[in-house]
């Protein structure tokens, strides 16, 4: 909840006992915050920071350090004229990285991801330890809340329906804050999205971008698809279209769901999806899902056996590859896994690293590899309606308090939480 500013005693006590550190250091620099709180200003009073709230930062851990999770302290702007102030009640364990503002990724097995998608960033560090780490990655932007307050210019007239109090997800738009808190300032109502009293808000928390990114995804799927299937339509049209879904964190478990429901309701029977599982877990949450194949893509073996194994499970190459694993090794089997004019989908977070990599063994085998945006404002609107209405079931996941931030994340390292992580911030239901 907002503290006041003027118990600052009271904030550096707070601070230690939640990140578990008796480092004055790190108490010291949160506590610089409230001392370097801007004055107010009456002719701008929505940048006014009157408020603190409580933020966790997920961080990589630095030289010296071995804690990774710290709660801190951080000013909150008062409600934008044309915005809202959203107080967070869940929100997924997942990260973003910090040298590219527009993109963003689930977390569900760190181990295996973070060297591709936590990169050394010396610019960009957290407020509460700058200079201190050189690479950061912030839990947040996956979040579920309630107005607490809409702005002064907002009317009944341009309010787009909202109202204090309602339940809500954020759409992560480029400026969202590094990492979340009690609060979240959003300055514009067009990056809200409102929610059903029927949908948890556990599970809308994990929409807007693991979910959101899968769907994307799968949309950009079917007119490869479609297009497939269009040139098949005289020569071959009982050959069916096969899908390749690599990786069975969040964002493969969302993908693969929202591919068989979308599919299935476009009458598109005659698509073949199978899943690449990267770990054990992975493995046996894809074979609960009916009408999906699983092939196991174990690190032991080697690489002819693997896409071997792969091919022999899809029968033949596959048409459409939608890889959530992308590292450079599994790019690189996806593509021995593709047939020839075939398309890999990745997400356009990695895309710039991966794609000159690949440009040549992607024109030699007549292969295109498409980079995948998050989605849009309406494409979360219509997948709340679809998970709301259990058109489509969430993937599994458990709920922890926000305090317990440092033993989920090393969970999840361990891979030991199925399916997804949800911190609770504040309970309303």
């Amino acid at each position: 909840m907002p503290v006041d500013i003027c118990s600052q005693q009271q904030h550096t006590n707070m601070i230690s006992s939640l990140s578990g550190t008796t480092d004055t250091s790190l108490s010291l620099k949160a506590l610089s915050l409230t001392s370097a709180l801007p004055p107010t200003d009456p002719d701008h009073p929505h940048h006014n920071m009157n408020k603190l709230c409580r933020q966790v930062s997920i961080e990589s851990p630095g030289p010296g350090v071995k804690n990774c999770v710290f709660n801190f302290f951080v000013p909150i702007e008062d409600t934008p004229a044309h915005g809202a102030r959203i107080k967070i009640v869940c929100a997924g364990a997942c990260y973003r990285r910090r040298d590219r503002a527009n993109s963003i990724t689930s977390v569900s097995s760190v181990s295996s991801e973070l060297s591709d998608y936590c990169p050394s960033v010396t610019s960009m560090s957290s407020p509460a330890h700058q200079g201190i780490r050189e690479g950061s990655f912030f839990p947040g932007f996956e979040v579920a809340g309630v107005i607490e307050s809409l702005g002064s210019e907002i009317t009944e007239a341009n309010n787009c329906g909202l109202r204090i109090g309602q339940r809500v997800i954020v759409y992560p738009f480029d400026e969202t804050p590094a990492g979340y808190a009690e609060l979240l300032v959003v300055p514009d109502l067009k990056y809200i999205v409102p929610i059903p009293d029927n949908l948890p808000m556990e599970e809308a928390a994990m929409l807007p971008t693991g979910a959101l990114l899968a769907m994307h995804a799968v949309f950009k799927a079917q007119a490869v698809v479609t297009e497939i299937l269009n040139q098949r339509a005289e020569t071959d049209p009982n050959k069916k279209c096969k899908i390749l879904i690599v990786g069975t964190g969040g964002l493969a478990l969302w993908a693969v769901r929202i591919a068989t429901y979308h599919f299935a309701s476009t009458g598109a029977h005659n698509v073949d999806i199978t899943v690449a599982s990267l770990r054990d877990e992975g493995f046996r949450l894809a074979t609960e899902i009916k009408n999906v194949s699983v092939v196991q893509w174990n690190e032991c073996l080697y690489e002819p056996q693997l896409i071997e194994r792969t091919k022999d499970v899809c029968g033949g190459p596959v048409d459409v590859v939608i890889d959530f694993g992308t590292t450079s090794r599994s790019l690189h089997r996806s593509m021995h896994c593709l047939s020839k004019g075939g398309v890999v989908l990745i997400s356009e977070e990695v895309a710039e690293k991966l794609l000159p990599k690949f440009s040549r063994l992607s024109n030699e085998y007549q292969q295109e590899i498409i980079p995948i945006s998050n989605g849009t404002v309406e494409q979360l609107a219509e997948l709340v309606e679809l998970v709301a209405s259990r058109k489509i079931e969430p993937p599994p996941y458990s709920v922890f308090p926000c305090e317990q931030a440092a033993e989920v994340i090393q969970k999840l390292i361990n891979s030991e939480i199925p399916g997804r992580a949800i911190l609770r911030f504040h309970d309303i239901e």
